[in-house]
């Protein structure tokens, strides 16, 4: 700038010296919003990025207009150029001004208006008292601090020229140098004009940086002075504070030596009542042992019982199986389901004590715990106490309660444990007792003990949870069962039923009765062709004849029946056929039992005997209705014993004294299809013992004399009537049977017997009796619809009219005797028994109804 000495001709002052930088309170900085230098405009080219370093691509140069285009394009009148100006750095604003000078200075003084006009608001936008904004970014979306990493291209100024190209001359010829003067003289006016106006703007600038100097120091001196005061008034409220908390330490210190002896009193009150608790403990110990050894006594005493009863009902059912195992080769399935069912009733009957055994147990365990729970509720009571007067101890005090009550829970639920568990309590009480001197290691010491129960507490309630969901399982399981045995149980009655109708509804057994030691000589030849089979025929050889020609013959008699049992047979062979007709009764149906057969053939022995047929029938009815209380069913029997002796009915349960003076008389329901005895004794049958007394006393009473064929015949026929009412609670359903066990006199002749008198006349009337009975059958036999059946010819036959007839389930044992002499009327009733098993008497049909 120093040569501008050379320019005197010209008449232009020379220009001033622009300030240095430094002279200038601050940096370079923007005067005017970013947001509206022309920078900030959009590009109309997007930018993309570089695939390499990803900054931006610079803007794509457009191709430079020759000079007569962009005058003659009307775009080029670009609006004036933004206000905002970098200090230091002007430049021209437009490249036109050199070419032509009223263009050029046009352009100048507005450019130079509009910097003044907003140096002030860029002022005022750049040095405000508000905290400085970060510049934003340019139009190229970059921040300037990154502007040195990619050169970009410069943007255009407001006359849409590059301002890094050298502004374009007019074309002068090297030999016009007047008119190269002149453009130097407009060249160096409008500098002039430029300087000018930079100068202006650098005084407001002074001038405004020297306004806010002031404001600032101002400012700042009132807020200094303000925390100058309000640093005294603190330091004197601090003072006042400190003078009180002097105070309030003293009386501290006062108070805590108050405290400290209270506390030193506490701690020896404490001591004692730890001394007072641990003899406590020790005496609960004492007491837990004494219940333990009481405890496990008992359970010896249970387990040594049950052991007995299963060794006694082992070799009960070890002596019954030696006992089924002699006849197997003829009854192997028959055996087979006896020996099912009493595996099943001895296995229900162990289970019924175990689960009694487990009852009580459990009853004991829970007083047990209920006595435990009473010491836990007192020693709680006493932490309370002790929670009253330290707040400390409260928590620690609670813990300990609650723990010892796990514990107690713990012992009570696993016996083995508590041997442990009671040493280890010791163990503790021994270190408590011996860290007595300080109550916060005593503390120590039971919170380690309450944290080690604590553990087995939790597992115990585990397991008693998993035990407890185990035994709802087991529950639920048991109650499917029962619903399903319920289901079972019906199918089973009408199987049952179905079965014995195929078997037929009236049945014929023929049982020969064993010859006595001294009888043997005159046993008569009996064959039994299919013994080892199916036991259904039997063959009297009668006695060898000499013909007039010499010829020697023997007749033959064969027999068939439903089954045929020979001397060698027990009353329990027998009762296993005859079993499935008194379940019939059970399930309400009328069931008839009679013995026939010659005197001394065996009938009350089969029938009455200690294990005869009444005495199992009953056994067996006790036995099944047991089983089926699980099912819901619930049965009341009542037994009834009468005779006809004579034509008469007489009570054989009643007095002795008055057994031919009650008169009792038949009535018969043809709806319920019942009958019913007048004024007859009914004994309630809660258990089997009751019907052997019932049994031994209608023995007493039963007319019996003896004849030449037998020295203790029986006189009359005696009716024992067994009636079964049950109800299902779980269905509403009701049923009704009726069991009649008949043990009939003996027939026979007047000239084998040889009676006279009253024997006379009761044979007379036992003949008659039998042969009305063989007249019913017949009328049964005959499958006439309507026919007249003689019921009322005999009192025999009318007291059985219901269970000879088409309601009932029938079964005759034909009794024989096995001697030569006899032989005549063993074929008579083995005659008489053909006649019965040819006969139908159509579908017996339950008594059974649904409860409303």
């Amino acid at each position: 700038m120093d040569s501008h000495e050379n320019l005197k001709p010209t008449g232009i002052k020379p220009p001033s010296k622009l300030p240095a930088l430094s002279t200038i309170g601050r940096g370079l900085s923007e005067l005017s919003a970013a947001d509206n230098n022309s920078r900030a405009m959009p590009s109309s080219v997007v930018p993309t990025k570089h695939k390499v370093s990803g900054l931006p691509e610079p803007a794509q140069k457009l191709p430079r207009k020759a000079t007569l285009e962009r005058t003659a394009d009307p775009k080029s009148k670009v609006p004036a150029a933004p206000g905002s100006r970098t200090i230091g750095a002007p430049k021209a604003t437009t490249a036109a001004g050199v070419r032509n000078g009223t263009y050029s200075s046009s352009v100048s003084a507005a450019s130079t208006r509009q910097t003044r006009a907003n140096s002030n608001s860029s002022f005022a936008n750049s040095y405000s008292h508000g905290p400085r904004t970060t510049r934003p970014q340019t139009s190229m979306a970059h921040s300037r601090s990154q502007s040195h990493q990619t050169p970009a291209t410069r943007p255009r100024t407001a006359m849409d020229n590059d301002d890094s190209d050298p502004p374009s001359l007019s074309k002068r010829k090297a030999w016009d140098t007047k008119g190269r003067l002149e453009d130097m003289e407009a060249l160096y006016t409008e500098l002039k004009q430029q300087m000018e106006s930079t100068s202006t703007e650098r005084e407001n600038m002074k001038e405004n940086v020297e306004s806010y100097k002031a404001k600032s120091m101002s400012a700042t001196l009132a807020s200094i002075s303000y925390s100058l005061h309000e640093l005294v008034i603190t330091r004197y409220i601090t003072q006042q504070k400190s003078l009180k908390l002097t105070i309030t330490l003293a009386t501290a210190v006062h108070e805590l030596d108050a405290m400290r002896v209270q506390l030193s009193t506490k701690v020896d009150s404490y001591r004692s009542e730890l001394e007072d608790t641990r003899l406590k403990l020790t005496q609960s110990e004492v007491a837990l042992d004494a219940a333990k050894k009481t405890h496990a006594f008992e359970l010896k005493d249970l387990q040594r019982q049950s052991e007995h009863e299963l060794k006694d009902l082992q070799f009960q059912h070890e002596r019954e199986t030696m006992r089924l195992k002699q006849d197997a080769e003829r009854k192997s399935d028959e055996l087979q389901r006896k020996l099912d069912a009493q595996t099943s009733d001895l296995k229900r009957e162990y289970e019924q004590k175990h689960a009694e055994m487990k009852k009580e147990l459990e009853a004991e365990l829970e007083k047990e715990r209920q006595l435990r729970i009473r010491e836990i509720s007192d020693m709680k009571t006493e932490t309370e106490l002790h929670r009253q007067n330290a707040g400390v101890d409260l928590e620690r005090k609670e813990r300990e309660m609650k723990e010892l009550k796990r514990e107690n829970e713990q012992l009570q639920a696993d016996l083995e444990r508590k041997t442990t568990l009671e040493k280890n309590l010791r163990d503790k009480l021994s270190e408590a007792s011996a860290n007595i001197m300080s109550l916060e290691s005593s503390n120590s010491a039971m919170k380690a003990k309450i944290n080690f129960l604590e553990s087995d507490s939790q597992a115990q309630s585990s397991a008693f949870g998993e035990l407890q969901k185990q035994m709802q399982e087991a529950i639920d399981a048991a109650e499917e069962a029962k619903a399903k045995l319920r289901a079972e149980e019906t199918l089973r009655r009408k199987l049952h039923n179905q079965v014995q109708e195929l078997k037929g509804n009236i049945r014929v057994f023929c049982r020969v009765r064993p010859p006595s030691e001294t009888e043997v000589p005159q046993a008569a030849e009996i064959a039994y062709p299919d013994a080892g089979k199916d036991s259904k025929e039997v063959v009297i050889q009668g006695p060898q004849q000499k013909s007039a020609m010499g010829t020697v013959t023997q007749s033959t008699s064969p027999f068939t029946f439903d089954r045929v049992f020979g001397p060698g047979s027990q009353n329990a062979e027998v009762f296993d056929e005859i079993s499935q007709l008194v379940q019939s009764a059970l399930d309400g149906y009328n069931v008839c039992i009679f013995c026939y057969g010659q005197t001394g053939s065996g009938k009350t022995y089969t029938m009455s005997s200690v294990d005869g047929m009444i005495p199992r029938a009953v056994r067996q009815i006790y036995e099944t209705a047991q089983g089926l209380e699980e099912k819901g069913w619930r049965y009341k029997m009542e037994g009834q014993f009468v005779e006809v002796y004579n034509e008469n009915l007489n009570d054989l349960l009643g007095r002795a004294e008055e057994l031919d003076k009650k008169k009792l008389e038949i009535r018969h329901d043809p709806v319920k299809k019942q009958t019913t005895i007048t004024d007859v004794t009914t004994v309630a049958l809660d258990s089997p013992e009751r019907v052997q007394e019932m049994l031994a006393s209608a023995s007493r009473n039963r007319s019996v004399a003896a004849t030449m064929a037998n020295s203790r015949s029986s006189r009359s026929h005696s009716v024992f009537i067994l009636k079964l009412k049950g109800e299902n609670s779980i269905t509403g359903e009701r049923s009704e049977g009726t069991l009649n066990l008949v043990d009939l006199a003996g027939s026979e002749r007047l000239s084998h017997s040889g009676a006279t008198g009253d024997r006379l006349k009761e044979t007379q009337n036992i003949n008659r009796s039998l042969s009305c009975l063989g007249d019913v059958i017949g009328a049964l036999g005959s499958g006439k619809e309507g026919a007249h059946v003689p019921y009322r010819n005999s009192k025999l036959t009318y007291l059985l009219q219901y269970s000879l007839g088409g309601n009932s389930k029938t079964l005759m044992f034909v009794m024989i005797s096995p001697l030569q002499p006899h032989l005549h009327e063993t074929l008579t009733s083995l005659k008489f028994a053909t006649k019965v098993h040819n006969t139908h008497i159509g579908t017996a049909k339950r008594q059974a109804k649904v409860k409303d």
